[in-house]
């Protein structure tokens, strides 16, 4: 009796996530399908890219450094265990395009800008400003929703860039001017072995693919929002959950299929 029941509460918890999953597909579906109209009117976008990119950069940029200065400190320790310290500039290098850039940078644009996505639009939604629109024949998807989408698409690309961007010169004051390595070795390392498809562009594909999703989420989830402050706080924590997940586990599956030894 007990394992039924059991059995029975998993099945429904699991067709609740299938038809969750199948609503938030087409809700997707729809978004992409209604961007040509969007674009018509794309100052709203650059609005949204200047809201949700150039106001994340000090973030992106403070937690760029940080990594480097570490990426740096503990490379150091290792290489130099092996008489490969000149390879340092190299492994952060990699460490950053491949990896470390796009998910960390994610990660924080999901903190972030992904929060306030949500509960901007849970608040719009409570303040009944997207059933007005609505009522004045105005298409909410259209007017707050795409330009949204497609400024974090093209905001975490660029932010990606600026965290890898600055900590590589942040590893490059450890190394070249703490620790002593030759400048020369640091640069023509990290020239000779990054390869600019295979890292630095699929490094691009990550960012971007995380770009879609963490956006994604953030404005599906205010949407569906419930009309109330507790709605609206509890869809503010979902999205930093769902989203941090989603882009661990899309990083796994890229970089399985990116990064295949085959």
């Amino acid at each position: 009796m007990i394992a039924a029941d059991v059995s029975a509460a998993v099945g429904r918890r699991v067709l609740t996530w299938v038809a969750l999953l199948g609503h938030a597909t087409i809700f997707f579906a729809d978004l992409l399908r209604r961007i040509p109209e969007s674009l018509r009117r794309f100052g709203l976008t650059v609005t949204q890219v200047h809201a949700i990119g150039n106001r994340s950069v000090v973030i992106i940029a403070a937690s760029g450094a940080t990594v480097g200065l570490v990426l740096a400190l503990q490379g150091y320790i290792t290489l130099s265990r092996y008489g490969s310290s000149e390879q340092l500039g190299l492994l952060v290098a990699l460490a950053l395009l491949r990896e470390l850039g796009p998910v960390l940078t994610a990660l924080l644009f999901a903190g972030r800008a992904g929060t306030s996505l949500t509960a901007e639009i849970g608040l719009m939604k409570a303040g009944e400003q997207l059933a007005a629109m609505e009522m004045m024949a105005i298409d909410p998807r259209v007017r707050v929703l795409v330009p949204r989408l497609i400024a974090g698409v093209i905001s975490m690309p660029l932010l990606a860039a600026i965290f890898s961007a600055v900590g590589v010169l942040a590893s490059y004051f450890i190394g070249v001017g703490l620790i002593g390595i030759d400048s020369g070795s640091f640069w023509s390392a990290m020239q000779n072995g990054v390869d600019v498809f295979k890292d630095l562009g699929n490094g691009v594909i990550k960012s971007i693919v995380f770009g879609i999703a963490s956006t994604f989420v953030a404005v599906y989830i205010g949407y569906e929002s419930q009309a109330t402050p507790e709605g609206v706080a509890l869809a503010t924590t979902r999205t930093v959950v769902v989203s941090s997940l989603s882009v661990l586990l899309l990083d796994f599956i890229l970089t399985a299929l990116m990064f295949s030894t085959r």
